[in-house]
């Protein structure tokens, strides 16, 4: 049996979305990442940057600013200098930076927490933040101009590892930062709070812990809506960490229903932490960078381009963390999983988004991109078994022809010797493969 996909490339309905950015990168001090350049990673999200406690030099807020009792006007009372480094490495490969202002996760709390407990003056702590946006894009203290657009405001903060503090607490936090830097810096985008998820919205995990996010993000958008404490959201971000790629679009679903319900209708929706993870074995860690990854990975950000969500972020592209999928660690190699992201930039650099159905498809998905001179379609099975599929193109010229990619267990994307074209246009997939379908000028 095969399924039908068909593609109509007279109906380019918006854009491919910017789907393929992630968290952290290679640590490149004052120079570039080319991997980064070649796949065309449009965001890189500084949250658990350079390892646990931010390497102590990196990103977080008690690491720019370690003294919180100095005056936070004074340039000498911050060291910017490894964030510097960094973060030009990043910019310098064509990466915008999105900046999450906060900590990172400290997993072993409970021995002691050190920067994870609510500031002692909140006010102050925004003053801070201000001072960092003002030297990453006004220049303050010797800084830049990167016109850095989205300001994330902590993570996870009903996570323990993550917030010592009440949610009261965090409210209070979120709307006074916020406010503040909108005050002080209208153009830039402030918004947050990198939520932990919503398993339990579809039943996946239904303990009182996971069911407690649900409430946290309730109250936490009554909150900010109510007029003694409104704060701008100009972006509201969440986190999935799943096998079972169908529920990214349910939950994406769920979040965008709840804002629009609350009013914030024109607030963007970021899954800003995924990953193919589920009660952590070792091997799934190891199959994250191989074919199953790469399946998952192109799966996922076929279905993202269809679903209410914005932008994304991989977790993670840290070389050092088990995590990260896209490079292997000592050698740096790039994985499978890499080619995934590579092969969606070369969708999204062609920026208009084709029309696209499946017919009877099971852990199938494609998307389609269009310049209207240039096209390339990216197709995942993200399934055990191999799957026969006919292609229906429309609005091509008779003439049009496609070279194939492959990613698979035997391939990181190489090309094939088959050419496609709408007369010759039936093709294979093997189980847990991806297949991009490039134009020939």
């Amino acid at each position: 049996m095969k399924t039908q996909i068909s593609f109509n490339f007279e109906n380019r309905n918006g854009k491919i979305k910017p789907l393929h950015g992630v968290n952290n990168s290679p640590i490149v001090l004052n120079g570039k990442i080319p991997s980064f350049k070649d796949a065309g990673i449009p965001y890189m999200r500084t949250h658990d940057s350079a390892g646990q406690y931010g390497g102590t030099h990196y990103i977080d807020i008690p690491n720019i600013f370690p003294d919180f009792d100095a005056d936070e006007n004074l340039p000498e009372s911050y060291d910017f200098a490894f964030t510097d480094a960094y973060l030009s490495s990043v910019v310098n490969s064509g990466t915008k930076i999105f900046y999450r202002l906060g900590v990172t996760i400290e997993n072993n709390w409970k021995i002691k927490a050190y920067n994870i407990n609510p500031p002692a003056d909140f006010g102050k702590w925004a003053r801070i933040c201000e001072h960092i946006v003002r030297h990453y894009n006004e220049g303050w203290a010797d800084g830049f101009h990167y016109g850095i657009e989205y300001w994330e405001i902590w993570n996870e903060p009903e996570n323990p590892p993550m917030w010592t503090g009440t949610r009261e607490q965090f409210y209070s936090l979120y709307s006074i930062t916020a406010n503040h830097l909108k005050k002080c810096f209208p153009s830039i985008k402030v918004g947050g709070y990198a939520g932990c998820g919503f398993y339990y919205v579809t039943g996946t995990i239904t303990t009182d812990f996971y069911k407690s996010f649900i409430s946290f993000f309730d109250e936490f958008l009554d909150y900010i809506k109510s007029p003694e404490n409104a704060a701008p959201l100009d972006f509201y971000s969440w986190h999935i960490y799943t096998l079972d790629a169908s529920l990214i679009a349910k939950h994406a679903e769920y979040v965008r229903n709840k804002l629009d319900e609350m009013g914030f209708t024109e607030t963007e929706q970021f899954l800003n932490e995924w990953n193919r993870m589920e009660g952590g074995a070792p091997e799934i860690f190891e199959e994250m960078r191989e074919n199953k990854g790469a399946s998952f990975c192109a799966h996922v950000m076929n279905i993202m381009q269809k679903s209410s969500i914005d932008k994304a972020m991989y977790y993670d592209a840290y070389p050092m963390r088990r995590y990260c999928g896209l490079y292997t660690f000592p050698a740096y190699r790039l994985t499978k999983t890499y080619y995934s992201f590579y092969a969606f930039n070369r969708l999204y650099r062609l920026c208009g988004f084709v029309g696209t159905e499946i017919f009877d498809g099971i852990n199938l998905s494609a998307t389609a991109a269009s310049n209207g001179k240039d096209h390339a379609i990216l197709i995942a099975n993200y399934g055990d078994k191999e799957q026969k599929i006919s292609l229906s193109m429309r609005g091509l010229e008779e003439n049009c022809a496609f070279e194939k990619y492959l990613i698979d267990e035997k391939h990181s994307f190489e090309k094939s010797d088959k050419v496609i074209t709408k007369e010759n246009c039936d093709i294979v997939i093997s189980p847990y493969s991806v297949i991009l379908l490039e134009h020939i000028d």
